[in-house]
């Protein structure tokens, strides 16, 4: 079996049944100017049993093409929202 990419972010939109749309941040260093600068990227994610919510923080892993845009499913929820 191969290594899954996890990605970790936070629910910014509920986009259809059991999809969830995510930004992940990652920090890098400016090629000119040496400052560490804060990507952004948002990505799709499966939530089979609909238990999202916008604001939660979750863990999702990669696996086999869902849809034309959908490649990750939830693997847990760090933080939820109340």
């Amino acid at each position: 079996m191969t290594h899954k990419r996890e990605i970790q972010g936070n629910v910014v939109k509920i986009s259809g049944d059991k999809t969830a749309s995510i930004v992940v941040e990652r920090r890098v260093m400016h090629p000119r100017y040496h400052k560490v600068v804060k990507r952004f990227k948002k990505y799709l994610v499966h939530d089979e049993r609909n238990e999202l919510k916008v604001g939660d923080e979750i863990v999702a892993i990669e696996c086999r093409p869902l849809s034309k845009t959908k490649s990750y499913r939830l693997k847990s929820v760090v933080v939820g929202v109340k």
